[in-house]
């Protein structure tokens, strides 16, 4: 049986760190250290998820802006062209669209609602996990632990 995303968001969590898109870049960067995050969401005036804001793109402005990140917007910096996961995806399914893409978080939505953000991290954690689990049981079988 394949692991879901929402296997998954019930053991990490559903908490979400967002800022809205209005902030400055500064100020967004001050949230990821703070927050210890890689990546946080982007919300609009009406709370919808506008975007998302990552170390990448801190670092694309550092070099492109680097005198004005007190008074550059996320708006103006933010990745737009969000690619989102579904609870019922599959981990491995979420694990490949993440390496095709070149991205290391993706949001998770549920009817237009934010219900959490995976990191590639979470899914290696969820995959070693997995692993681990099998290769117990298999040795257990092997040794005749289970009635055969």
């Amino acid at each position: 049986m394949q692991t879901k995303v929402s296997d998954l968001l019930a053991v990490k969590g559903s908490d979400v760190i967002c800022i809205n898109r209005n902030v400055s870049v500064f100020e967004a960067n001050k949230t990821l250290v703070n927050n210890n995050v890689g990546a946080v969401l982007v919300r609009d005036e009406k709370e919808k998820l506008a975007g998302i804001y990552t170390e990448r793109d801190v670092l694309k402005q550092s070099v492109r802006r680097s005198d004005q990140l007190k008074t550059t917007l996320v708006k103006d910096v933010m990745t737009t062209d969000l690619i989102i996961g579904l609870s019922d995806d599959k981990i491995d399914y979420l694990m490949g669209i993440m390496t095709f893409n070149k991205i290391r978080h993706i949001p998770i939505l549920e009817n237009g609602e934010i219900r959490g953000v995976i990191s590639i991290g979470d899914l290696v954690k969820s995959q070693l996990h997995d692993a681990r689990y099998e290769n117990r049981y298999l040795k257990d079988y092997i040794m005749g632990k289970y009635p055969g």
